[in-house]
């Protein structure tokens, strides 16, 4: 049975910050608005592909290959990177700040775990108000492997100094929860992104539309 975590550890694309206005960019530059959603798929395969073969590329790396790709080279270097800045720049969801701040006035620790940059994440963080909740930004760039790999899991955990199912994962994505559930973590899904869990994918140990319902049901775990 799971148990009330000692930390939770938040995903931060698509969880936390929505991809909706790197739409917007993708339009400046002639593509068609379904094209978000393909190149999101691109990255994701491609790093997991790298991950699978024991290889490693950094997110923006990953980012603008597969942006090169699903838009069949047709942009400059100067329309890509300018499209890649727009991560820098999103607004967390609304549903955020409360969350976070229920799991800190609970006497949970908090931290983000992400396939992105430290620094961006941080970045991000401070510029939506929400730096001074945020114990730690862990990257999976420490461990030069991609979730869902069960290294970076168990490496948020080390760093936070606590066992792997004393740390909980919040997701919006099916293979995220997977792979933390299979690394030894409490997990988390927020079904509001993909409105079905994968039946490929273990169940969550806990679910919901957003992030304070599944942060109420993790602090209601019981403790031991």
């Amino acid at each position: 049975m799971a148990h009330r975590p000692l930390v939770v550890a938040f995903d931060v694309i698509e969880t936390l910050f929505p991809l909706e206005p790197m739409r917007v960019r993708l339009a400046r530059v002639g593509q068609p608005a379904d094209r978000l959603e393909l190149w999101f798929a691109r990255i994701l395969r491609d790093a997991f592909a790298l991950t699978a073969a024991d290889g490693y590329r950094p997110f923006g790396e990953v980012a603008a290959s597969a942006l090169a790709s699903v838009t069949k080279d047709a942009l400059s270097d100067a329309e890509i990177e300018e499209i890649l800045a727009g991560f820098r720049d999103l607004d967390p969801h609304p549903d955020v700040e409360p969350a976070i701040r229920a799991v800190r006035d609970a006497g949970v620790r908090a931290i983000t775990l992400t396939n992105g940059s430290a620094s961006n994440t941080a970045a991000l963080l401070d510029r939506a108000g929400l730096g001074g909740y945020v114990e730690k930004t862990v990257s999976v760039d420490e461990v030069r492997r991609w979730k869902p790999a069960a290294e970076p899991y168990r490496h948020a955990a080390d760093v936070c100094g606590v066992l792997p199912d004393r740390m909980a994962m919040v997701a919006a994505h099916g293979w995220d929860v997977h792979g933390a559930r299979q690394a030894g973590l409490v997990t988390a899904w927020v079904s509001r992104l993909e409105g079905r869990l994968p039946a490929v994918f273990d169940p969550a140990d806990v679910s919901g539309p957003g992030l304070i319902e599944v942060v109420r049901e993790l602090l209601a775990l019981p403790q031991e």
